[in-house]
């Protein structure tokens, strides 16, 4: 069986790293997606441990299609009464880039077409009651390429299920892990989030440290898939149980909202992890150790906070921060004058995507040795 983890631009390598440590099998590394192989299991270890992945993708078929004749018969070949059964309700969904057919709408319409037609002529009928589980059928298109696929997870791999309550402008939880993990951060080193927000960075870290499976405690909707031999679901469950470390990392979170900090406690409670939160200005921001690794995702002045504030706000973090010698920073904004502002360039840069935006996560690293790896 062929799978695509899709991701975020910039992130493939770490999703393919992901994989790797799951001795899961790669086929290829492209923009925005990887593509893995493996048996039903491999998928279902997928789904409940990528932390940097968006979506995991089942591949039916692939077919060159520049015209809606061309999409319309290579949809339809797909044997459909081996995945769907004569009840479910078919979801359609679609993208498309350079390619003929941009259309995504009418690109979906007529791939339901087809699979309508398909299964009225393998359950000789004329009708599907589609009141049984859903199932997600996503039609993609690339330079003229249609991939036809079967969406395993039903909500993103980003809905880790602990997040129950949110402040404005939340960072995704798999944008999250991937800036800790971009970060360099184990168990070993002490990370600090001076602006928390809703406390994704420090939960995500958390989990990174014990090991946790971040999908464990969700539900998937291959899950509800007929065609699946045994319960590997279950199983990919039962590995992640046994998987965890007892161990208590040093993670502390902070935010001047002291509601944002009531939030942060509820979601690491509800995740199984402990962190110490505290309601604090960046002002009084103080290191706790000598070094360590600060992950930081501050208001960019668009959808939070005025572009004047944000930028005082960004003055203020070099006062700050300009004291931590021995600890690794990392910034993420879409600010364009970041580096000019905080008054200090980087050491390296990595253009990522936050809820639509491109933004820069800035890396400013601590003299070589200082940092716990």
């Amino acid at each position: 069986m062929r799978f695509i983890a899709t991701c975020k631009i910039g992130l493939e390598a770490l999703v393919a790293d992901e994989l790797r440590a799951l001795g899961i099998e790669i086929e290829g590394v492209y923009d925005a997606r990887v593509i893995f192989k493996g048996d039903t299991l491999a998928m279902a270890r997928a789904c409940i441990w990528l932390r940097t992945a968006e979506r995991v993708l089942f591949i039916l078929d692939e077919f060159h299609a520049e015209s809606f004749e061309e999409l319309y018969c290579g949809v339809r070949a797909v044997k459909w009464s081996d995945y769907i059964p004569k009840d479910a309700f078919i979801h359609v969904t679609g993208k498309s880039a350079k390619s003929k057919l941009f259309a995504v709408s009418d690109c979906q319409s007529i791939a339901k077409k087809a699979i309508v037609d398909n299964l009225f002529e393998a359950y000789r009928t004329t009708s599907l009651p589609e009141t049984g589980d859903e199932m997600i059928v996503e039609i993609g298109l690339l330079r003229d390429t249609a991939t036809v696929a079967l969406d395993c997870c039903g909500a993103g791999l980003s809905r880790r299920g602990y997040r129950t309550w949110n402040v404005a402008a939340p960072i995704a939880e798999t944008l999250g892990a991937a800036i800790v993990k971009l970060a360099r951060y184990n168990a070993a080193t002490v990370l600090v989030d001076p602006m928390c927000g809703s406390g994704t960075m420090p939960i995500e870290a958390a989990m990174i440290a014990r090991n946790m499976a971040v999908g464990a405690n969700r539900s998937f909707a291959a899950e509800s898939w007929r065609f699946l031999n045994g319960r590997p679901f279950e199983t990919a469950r039962e590995q992640a149980r046994d998987s965890v470390i007892d161990v208590r990392p040093e993670i502390i979170g902070s935010d001047i909202d002291p509601h944002a900090i009531d939030i942060c406690k509820r979601h690491a409670k509800k995740a199984g992890v402990e962190i110490d939160f505290y309601t604090r200005p960046l002002a009084e921001f103080t290191a706790p150790c000598e070094s360590g690794i600060v992950v930081c995702n501050p208001p960019y002045g668009e959808r939070l906070m005025e572009k004047r504030d944000a930028e005082r706000l960004y003055r203020q973090m070099h006062d700050c921060f300009d004291k931590l010698v021995h600890w690794d920073l990392n910034i993420i904004t879409s600010h364009k004058d970041f580096e000019r502002i905080y008054g200090k360039k980087a050491d390296k840069r990595r253009k990522l995507s936050n809820g639509g935006m491109t933004c820069t996560l800035y890396r400013y690293f601590a003299p070589e040795g200082f940092i716990k790896s």
